[in-house]
């Protein structure tokens, strides 16, 4: 039992220090992708609503191929196709330049499209569950189309959508694990090394289970804080 506490430990003996480093970028990751999939999964939702034809395809053909896609796929696509797309383009201008996409950016763009997709059903659905007299109340007092949006629609459409917004959330927490595909040090990938090192797979394999499992219960509580929040809110209203 020693070594193993002694193989977990913070500092040169131990592989502590290293697998709270990967806690740190893989809550880092998710954190920092949240927000840029929110807003183009937002703007997504608002193409497929839109009377225009054209954006409606756009945003259909955008949740069809990135939904339809498995997100391993999708990252190297990211990581190692758009590396050579850039490099060619680079190459145009200055022949002898090299183009290195970080894992960190490549990982945050590609779950960042993957979480987008999904997330624009949600808001699409929230969407319709709104009555179009609300939009008309709306109207009918002076709004305009856009602070109709803003102080009208966004309030009902934030407490609507944001149960399968929460579960998009724990997903994406998840999905992290992917980046270590691409050398991106995450729980997963230093759990990796910590195996190969000590030979106890089963052991920091484990620990990388529960710190997923801690991570989701901690969002759980700010999840339901953040419901609660918005019930009183409404009730108040």
């Amino acid at each position: 039992m020693q070594s193993i506490w002694a193989l977990l430990s913070f500092g040169p003996e131990g592989w502590g220090d290293d697998l709270a480093y990967g806690v740190f970028i893989t809550v880092s990751l998710a954190l920092v992708t949240l927000p840029l999939g929110l807003m183009i999964g937002f703007l997504v939702a608002l193409a497929k609503r839109s009377e225009e034809p054209s954006l409606r395809l756009a945003g259909n053909i955008y949740t069809t191929i990135f939904r339809g896609l498995p997100e391993l796929l999708t990252l190297f696509l990211v990581f190692y196709g758009a590396q050579i797309g850039i490099q060619q383009l680079v190459r145009l201008v200055s022949p002898e330049t090299t183009v290195e996409i970080n894992s960190f950016i490549a990982g945050m763009v590609a779950l960042g499209v993957v979480f987008s997709s999904y997330a624009s059903e949600v808001f699409l659905s929230a969407f319709r569950a709104i009555p179009r007299g609300q939009y008309e109340g709306g109207y009918s007092v002076g709004l305009s189309p856009r602070q109709t949006m803003r102080l009208v629609i966004l309030p009902q459409l934030v407490r609507i959508a944001l149960p399968g917004l929460s579960n998009l959330w724990l997903i994406l927490l998840k999905d992290t694990a992917l980046v270590s595909a691409v050398g991106l040090t995450d729980i997963v990938r230093q759990a990796s090394i910590a195996a190969r090192v000590t030979k106890q797979a089963f052991l920091f394999f484990g620990v990388s289970c529960l710190i997923y499992l801690a991570l989701a219960i901690i969002s759980s509580f700010g999840i339901n804080a953040i419901e609660r929040r918005v019930g009183k809110r409404e009730v108040a209203k």
